[in-house]
C-alpha cells in the first residue's frame, strides 16, 4: 500500500514560504516544499554494507534506487525505540538525485511568514545547530527549517 503526497506547482505567496513538516524525536522539522518529490509510508530497505551510519539502506521507488537517510542519526539523536511505528519516507530532490529522509511521523504542508523567521536558537547543539537554518515561531511551537543541502553535503550521500 502506498500513500503519497505529490508536491504541487502552487507556490507560496509573497513574504511566505511553504514547508513540508515532519517529526523526528521531539523535533518539529520542515523542508521547503519545492525540494520534496513525495512522501511515502515505510518502504522495505536493502542494507548497504560499509555505508555511513546515517545511511539506513536503499529503497526501490518505482524502479529508481533511492538512498534512505536516517534523520535521527544525522541529527545525532537516539535511535527510535523498537515500539515506535515504522518511519515515513520524505523523498527529496537533490543534486545527487532523489534521496529519502526517514522521519518518525508526518506533519502538514504549512505556509509560514518570513516575519516569524529567526536564526537557530542557541539551545540547539551539535549537528542540529549546523543543519537548521533557522526557526519559524508558530502558535505553541517552533518549526525548525532543515537545510537538506547542508545535510547531504555533510553526509556525502552519493
Amino acid at each position: 500500500m502506498e500513500n503519497t503526497l505529490e508536491s504541487g506547482g502552487a507556490g507560496a505567496s509573497r513574504g511566505n514560504r511553504q514547508y513540508v513538516t515532519f517529526f523526528v524525536s521531539d523535533l518539529f522539522l520542515g523542508v521547503e516544499v519545492q525540494t520534496v518529490q513525495e512522501m511515502l509510508l515505510y518502504q522495505h530497505m536493502t542494507p548497504v554494507p560499509r555505508a555511513a551510519r546515517t545511511v539506513k539502506g536503499l529503497i526501490n521507488l518505482r524502479g529508481q534506487i533511492v538512498t534512505a537517510v536516517d534523520l535521527r542519526r544525522c541529527l545525532q539523536l537516539d535511535d527510535a525505540p523498537p515500539e515506535n511505528e515504522l518511519p515515513i519516507n520524505v523523498v527529496i530532490r537533490s543534486e545527487v538525485g532523489a534521496v529519502s529522509l526517514l522521519a518518525d511521523s508526518i506533519g502538514d504542508v504549512m505556509d509560514v511568514s518570513e516575519d516569524t523567521f529567526e536564526p537557530p536558537p542557541e539551545t540547539l547543539s551539535g549537528v542540529a545547530q549546523e543543519l537548521v537554518t533557522g526557526v519559524y515561531k508558530l502558535d505553541g511551537r517552533l518549526l525548525l527549517a532543515l537545510s537538506t543541502e547542508k545535510m547531504l553535503r555533510r553526509e556525502a550521500v552519493n
